[in-house]
Order: C-alpha cells, then structure tokens, then sequence
C-alpha cells in the first residue's frame, strides 16, 4: 500500500449536493426552499427555542427543583463500608485517606445500611439514629 492508492470505502463519500442549477437538477428555482418566508431567505432564522413570538415552552413550564451548592462537601458512609474498613477508631482524614470520601468532603454521616460487628468509635462524624443505634449495639461509640 501506498499513500497515493489510499482511498475511502465505496460509497463513504458521496457528493455535495448542488442547488439552484436549474430546472433539470430537480434543485432549481427555489433551490429546496419552498416559497417566501423567513426560512427561505438567505441570513433569515430564528434562534433555537424561538416560537414565532408565542412565549417559549422554556418559559411557560414552571421552575422547580433545587440543588444545594454544598453538596460536593458533604457524603454519607454506610456500616456496611465500616466494617469493611476494620479500624476501631474512625475519623474524616482515615475516611478521606482510604478514599472512602473525596478530598473536598467537611461533613460525613454514617447510614444504616447492612451491618457492623465490630466496635467502632466515631469521632468528628454523625450518624443517623438507626446507625447510631447498630453501633452502640455492636459495643461503638459516636462522639
């Protein structure tokens, strides 16, 4: 093979499509177009979401829902996760240096889902009342 034998797949390539060239080419006069109207002049559009002046669906739906800014500086840790880390004493830097939260994380909160058998000792972490409750109960703390 050689560069100048290089060519593109059988029909890959197909030719740019010529209009208003006349009569014969089934692409004259109006060139696809139609007749009159701002879509058949040239430079006339209008921009996406445009509805002729009728106020927009955008704008006419109802704004709703709401995301909180500082959710990239909270997460959650089940105790399933908790057993799995094994260590007796748990804080945010152990969390964050076994990747168990990200780097930018300042409040975590322990959820009950699954299960701990092992005393673990929370310190600068919550815990809702169910988790609370599961680690007291396997000889924990939350501080």
């Amino acid at each position: 093979m050689e560069l100048n034998s290089i060519k593109p797949a059988a029909g890959a390539k197909h030719a740019k499509r010529r209009v208003g060239r006349g009569i014969g080419s089934g692409l004259g006069k109006t060139a696809g177009r139609g007749h009159k109207g701002q879509k058949s002049r040239a430079g006339g559009y209008h921009k996406v979401g445009f509805e002729g002046g009728q106020m927009p669906l955008q704008r006419r739906l109802p704004k709703r829902g709401f995301k909180s800014h500082l959710l990239k500086f909270n997460a959650e840790v089940t105790l399933d996760s908790l057993q799995h880390l094994g260590a007796s004493e748990v804080d945010l830097l152990l969390l964050k240096s076994a990747g168990m939260v990200g780097e930018l994380v300042k409040v975590v909160k322990v959820v009950k889902t699954g299960e701990i058998g092992i005393a673990v000792k929370l310190t600068g972490i919550g815990a809702t009342a169910g988790a609370k409750a599961a680690i007291e109960a396997a000889g924990g703390s939350v501080a």
